[in-house]
């Protein structure tokens, strides 16, 4: 992470053009493509907080940048079925087999913008939001539940 990236999401969700230009779009490519490799996170493990997390609040900020970049678009699978509508700078996270994490069928989601480490289980129903990082390879998503050790 550079802190000529965190100085332009800054800039940006501050002061927000009347148009978003090809060069905000990039920006906001390359921060959206470090949320997915998880080379940045809306908050890490931090022992030195009476909470054990620390917040970075720029994250967030380029996270929220996302949103008001991005249009609503139609994501329905099948429309007539059961209509999706989203912003179109958050699709749903695309994944391989050769990712190596498991989603079970059932009511599961993830949103591009999130990291999710090879063989992480996803039981459902769960959703894992953009900014999330799940990186525990022995944890496992529940529905309804918090990250657990198996």
């Amino acid at each position: 992470m550079s802190h000529e990236l965190q100085a332009a999401i800054e800039e940006l969700f501050a002061n927000p053009p009347a148009l978003y230009t090809p060069a905000h779009t990039a920006l906001f490519a390359r921060f959206k493509h470090l949320l997915n490799v998880g080379q940045i996170r809306a908050a890490q493990p931090d022992a030195d907080t009476p909470t054990g997390w620390r917040v970075n609040p720029w994250v967030k900020q380029g996270i929220l940048l996302g949103f008001r970049m991005g249009t609503l678009v139609d994501m329905s699978v099948e429309t007539a079925r059961q209509p999706w509508f989203d912003r179109s700078s958050y699709p749903v996270k695309q994944l391989r087999v050769e990712d190596g994490v498991r989603v079970v069928p059932g009511g599961s989601s993830i949103r591009d913008g999130a990291y999710v480490a090879r063989t992480v289980t996803c039981m459902p129903p769960m959703y894992i939001n953009v900014g999330a990082y799940v990186g525990d390879h022995r944890r496992r998503r529940d529905g309804g539940r918090q990250l657990r050790r198996l």
